[in-house]
């Protein structure tokens, strides 16, 4: 692709949770690289290395993204656990550096494992999935809220007021994807921290898409549905061999969803002719959730 016809040349996406070939952070930073996009990425490879997938090659990761930049465009990426909430700023702040502005924010990273059912949670399960999942989006999407704002983000409100805007906006000013899981359609047995951390972000959605449109941000939280990204796989998945057997059976399309269907989604959500969609929790699963 020529880089001057390239629908998001001259922006700069911040893509979290990159850590993994196979994974969802992986497919969407190519895509949105081949868009035209600069790309900055995030991963905590530690996470991975407790997980029966493994971890990957960093390496190799950042070859495949830079593989798909399209003409000047340049990758960078950070090294960062999001839970320690003071190297949030710092990562918004880099990213900003490293082009002089941040138009995208994907929050695709996600804590597995440590779960349970009801009858296993504990308060540390609880907020470890919290703090990973939702209170590290919601901080990420505070501080990219408040660069792309400006001295507008000082102001203060009640609860139900509005602020008031200058002026319509010719096209949004930035774009946030939250990500959310299949709690919306039915239980997620032996998975209540992750439901809950997810769940958060599906009903928050509404009231911080209001919000950050005021400035001209447009927010959409995706539910990709079952993707494998090695959790599906019978060498490497975390759930019982015959129950994953069943769920493969009952996809409508006789597959899992692969990492590129929900970065197709956001691809196109980010561009112009994607931008009037805002503050939906959108479903890419193939249909998997009416079966």
């Amino acid at each position: 692709m020529d880089h001057t016809s390239a629908p998001l040349s001259g922006t700069t996406a911040l893509v979290t949770g990159v850590s993994r070939r196979r994974g969802i952070g992986y497919a969407v930073s190519r895509k949105l690289a081949s868009l035209g996009a600069n790309i900055v990425i995030q991963h905590y490879r530690r996470h991975d290395e407790d997980q029966p997938w493994g971890s990957d090659d960093m390496d190799a990761v950042r070859a495949g993204i830079r593989s798909s930049l399209v003409g000047h465009a340049t990758l960078a990426d950070h090294d960062a656990d999001l839970t320690d909430s003071g190297l949030i700023p710092e990562l918004i702040d880099s990213a900003v550096t490293h082009t002089g502005s941040l138009d995208i924010l994907v929050c695709n990273h996600a804590k597995s494992g440590g779960d349970g059912s009801i009858l296993d949670m504990t308060p540390e399960r609880l907020d470890a999935h919290w703090q990973t999942n939702t209170r590290s989006t919601v901080a990420l999407t505070a501080e990219f809220a408040r660069h792309k704002a400006g001295p507008r983000a000082d102001q203060s409100r009640r609860p139900g007021e509005s602020t008031a805007r200058t002026s319509p906006f010719d096209s949004p000013t930035g774009h946030v994807f939250w990500m959310t899981s299949g709690q919306l359609h039915g239980p997620m047995r032996g998975e209540v921290a992750y439901a809950a951390s997810k769940a958060v972000l599906a009903g928050l959605t509404p009231t911080v898409a209001a919000e950050l449109l005021e400035h001209g941000i447009v927010l959409n939280t995706v539910n990709p549905g079952p993707v494998n990204t090695g959790y599906l796989d019978p060498d490497s998945t975390d759930r019982p061999l015959d129950e994953l057997q069943n769920y493969l059976r009952e996809t409508p399309f006789g597959r899992f969803g692969h990492p590129e269907d929900p970065a197709e989604l956001i691809g196109w959500l980010c561009t112009q002719e994607g931008s009037w969609i805002v503050g939906q929790v959108l479903t890419s699963d193939g249909g998997f959730s009416l079966r």
